[in-house]
């Protein structure tokens, strides 16, 4: 059996898998970079398993079709199913490309959710399946300059729990794992603040977070957040700032 990964060329793509692979998964792994054909290289020095690397843009409407078609027409039979394929940006909505903001919904939305759709009809029928998308925190609050990104990743967070709920009875369990910051060189931090958030536990690396969403995955849990206790303490008082103090941030420019 196969696990399929989608956005594995780096970070916690490709933390994913080498869980996958030492849980002795073959894998077949997904991203729109070159790249991916190193990463993959760079497994097979480690593990034994079959290991495919695909590079596909999978921003595309019809890139799930095409990756669902691929393995088919390989016998490649995919028990377990990661959309973590995304675009992190910073920037107003308006400010935005129209190229941009159809692949940031492209991306988190259209492609993770007929991925699930092609590939669970599968799982269902063989009455076993995983699925792990990869949401956010930021589905949860409104953030400016985040806000395509965060919507994108709302729907993605409903869009999974209420496919937890119709597909667990078939076997099928589909997994939210929702970060906060995690230290990938995403974000535009200083050197000293990520080393501070990493030793206070409010920044993860990549493999701590890849483990603890494969650790709820098996376990049947439908959403996972990490860092759990920062996350939420932030959810709180975010949700108590009012929009006028949040346009007022904005206008004198403190964040």
């Amino acid at each position: 059996m196969y696990a399929l990964i989608t956005g594995a060329s780096s970070g916690i793509g490709f933390q994913y898998a080498h869980i996958m692979a030492q849980k002795g998964y073959n894998l077949l792994i997904v991203s729109n970079e070159e790249a991916i054909h190193e990463r993959a290289e760079e497994l097979r020095q480690i593990y034994p398993n079959q290991i495919i690397s695909l590079v596909r843009d999978l921003g595309r409407q019809d890139a799930a079709k095409e990756l669902y078609d691929f393995c088919h027409s390989k016998d490649i039979a995919v028990e377990v199913l990661i959309n973590n394929a995304g675009v992190y940006h910073d920037c107003d909505f308006l400010d935005d490309s129209e190229e941009f903001n159809m692949l940031i919904m492209n991306l988190h939305m259209i492609t993770p959710a007929m991925l699930q759709y092609y590939f669970a009809k599968d799982m269902k029928q063989r009455r076993k399946g995983y699925i792990l998308n990869m949401c956010s925190i930021t589905a949860s609050i409104a953030v400016q300059r985040l806000g395509t990104y965060g919507a994108t990743k709302a729907f993605l967070q409903n869009f999974t729990r209420s496919t937890h709920i119709e597909m667990k009875d078939y076997g099928v369990i589909v997994t939210n794992v929702s970060p906060g910051a995690v230290n990938t060189g995403l974000y535009n931090i200083r050197s000293w603040l990520t080393k501070m958030g990493l030793v206070m536990g409010y920044i993860v690396s990549p493999e701590y977070l890849a483990r603890q969403g494969v650790r709820a995955l098996f376990r049947g849990r439908a959403k996972v957040t990490v860092p759990s206790v920062w996350n939420y303490i932030l959810l709180f008082f975010v949700a108590l700032i009012p929009t006028c103090l949040l346009r007022l941030i904005r206008k004198w420019r403190i964040f």
